[in-house]
């Protein structure tokens, strides 16, 4: 018998994938499909249209096509989540996938989760309204760093064009952009995601499209060749204690240094996991976090980049023993089950086929390593190929195309100018 045959979903009580926003090719959605389909539990997906990977997916009971763009009014969103809930017809967990679904749910707990919905309401941890909101919110996620004791780069925010130009006269360089908030990214978008910035000369040229209020934060740049990438996923019940912790090693993103997971490990750091699990009680947040951090070797800190207060899109690195990822863990939480305990499955790899050869050749020409990665792996997870569910797979290379070369075309500007973006 299997690990995850020996797991007791409540399979009367599906999963929902929740997204916003237009990003047809997710693996992430589409690993939540299979993880929760293959234990029987009916799964539904809100997708772009009928042709995503994930509609494809043989483990979806069903598609709900509805092209958003994360823009939209709330209340627009929170009555589109309904209106799905009633076609389901049951309680129903709820599984975001970015920051704007993350945000939302909590910021609509009552409406979500309330009588009245006509299905019996959505599930999800329930936690502070506020607070994913922050914890997205790269100045709110320094804030809590600053408050917790939480080694986090240095980073400046600035309010106007003069606070950039002081900033670029006193900072050093390289220094990195980012977008300041969640929502703003997709409305109002300063930088295309993660941009490297070599130069005084170069922020000033790139600054002049921000506007008269800047919406990103400037933040100290960890050079790679002095530091590791490192990756925590976990699920925190209403206690904020974990019942499921993971801890891994990054070899390979896309694009290169700054973009989403093309290969990594499963690594044991105990001191790592121990620190992730300190600042989720100190905050007291609830639910499947996906940390970012990088291993400073030149002070011995890891550093927290990103707190992304979901499920990450490489969740399928991740998995117990006892057949529990993230996912699983959450959806038998919240229906009352127990969430069995098992030692994570230390030399695994995950590996994103399609960002993973492009991301290789870019690695191989900076000669960048990664230490801590196991010489071999003891297993390998692919993000869309998969023997039991093959139509995400050829669904994501027929739409990839397009989007390939343009990944292709970043990576000669990136090489060209010497500054690296991503759409995180």
């Amino acid at each position: 018998m299997s690990d995850s045959a020996r797991l007791t979903p409540d399979r009367n009580v599906p999963g929902l994938i929740v997204k916003f926003g237009n990003y047809p090719l997710h693996h992430g959605g589409v690993g939540a499909i299979r993880s929760l389909g293959r234990l029987g539990v009916p799964m539904y997906a809100i997708t772009e249209d009928r042709l995503t990977p994930a509609a494809a997916s043989r483990h979806l009971t069903r598609a709900f096509p509805w092209p958003t763009t994360g823009t939209e009014e709330p209340e627009r969103l929170v009555d589109g989540l309904l209106r799905i809930g009633r076609s389901i017809g049951r309680p129903t967990v709820l599984i975001p996938t970015d920051e704007e679904a993350a945000v939302l749910i909590a910021e609509h707990q009552d409406e979500l989760s309330g009588t009245g919905t006509g299905f019996g309401g959505f599930l999800f941890p329930r936690v502070e309204a506020e607070l994913p909101r922050r914890l997205a919110s790269k100045q709110g996620l320094h804030e809590l760093c600053v408050e917790h004791g939480i080694a986090s780069p240095t980073a400046s925010f600035p309010e106007s064009r003069a606070d950039i130009a002081r900033f670029a006269a006193s900072a050093r360089f390289p220094v990195v952009a980012k977008n300041r908030e969640a929502f703003t990214r997709r409305a109002r978008p300063a930088v295309n995601g993660t941009t490297r910035i070599e130069t005084p000369r170069g922020l000033l040229e790139l600054s002049r499209d921000w506007g008269e209020r800047p919406g990103v934060i400037l933040q100290e740049y960890l050079p790679r060749e002095q530091a590791e990438d490192w990756i925590v996923h976990a699920y925190f019940g209403a206690d904020s204690m974990p019942r499921a912790m993971f801890t891994g090693v990054k070899v390979r993103s896309w694009p290169p240094h700054a973009g989403m997971t093309a290969n990594a490990y499963v690594v044991d750091n105990p001191e790592l996991a121990d620190l992730a699990a300190r600042f989720i009680k100190q905050i007291g947040f609830t639910g499947v976090i996906d940390l970012d951090l990088r291993f400073d070797r030149r002070d011995g800190q890891y550093k927290l980049l990103d707190f992304n207060p979901r499920m990450g899109a490489q969740f399928r690195l991740f998995e117990s023993e006892s057949g529990v990822d993230v996912v699983r863990a959450m959806h038998l939480d919240l229906t009352g089950r127990a969430v069995p305990e098992g030692e994570q499955r230390a030399g695994h790899r995950y590996v994103v086929e399609n960002i993973d050869l492009p991301a290789l050749l870019a690695y191989r020409r900076s000669g960048y390593t990664t230490p801590h990665a196991p010489t071999r792996a003891s297993g390998t997870e692919l993000a869309w190929l998969a023997a039991d569910d093959m139509k995400p797979f050829f669904t994501m290379l027929a739409r990839f195309v397009r989007p390939g070369a343009k990944h292709l075309y970043q990576l000669w500007r990136t090489n060209r100018r010497g500054s690296g973006t991503t759409t995180k």
